[in-house]
């Protein structure tokens, strides 16, 4: 059994500050194709679906879709404050390797 991914505080914190749910939406994070490393993570301020997981802590949510959700096994959603930029960031315990920005990953 795969276990879905992990939001942390800090990620939900963010979300409340940018008002997410206020504005009725969620935190989508998506896998898709490509990048130089073969996945790439789409995250987006998103309206949740029908058959997405959430993940949510008070009003606000985190969604992935049943596509992405296998890529995404234990993982950990988190927001990174730094001196490169503020950013949602993934661990992502099936990546095997990564580019070095972070947005893109090989399984």
């Amino acid at each position: 059994m795969n276990l879905p991914p992990t939001v942390t505080p800090r990620a939900f914190e963010r979300l409340a500050e940018i008002g997410a749910a206020d504005q009725g939406k969620a935190l989508r994070v998506a896998v898709e194709g490509g990048g130089c490393s073969g996945f790439q993570y789409d995250i987006k301020l998103d309206d949740a679906a029908q058959d997405d997981l959430v993940i949510a802590e008070g009003a606000e949510q985190v969604v992935v879709d049943p596509v992405s959700l296998p890529f995404l096994a234990g993982a950990v959603i988190d927001f990174a404050d730094e001196l490169i930029g503020a950013r949602f960031t993934i661990e992502n315990p099936n990546a095997t390797s990564s580019c070095g920005c972070g947005t893109s990953f090989s399984i």
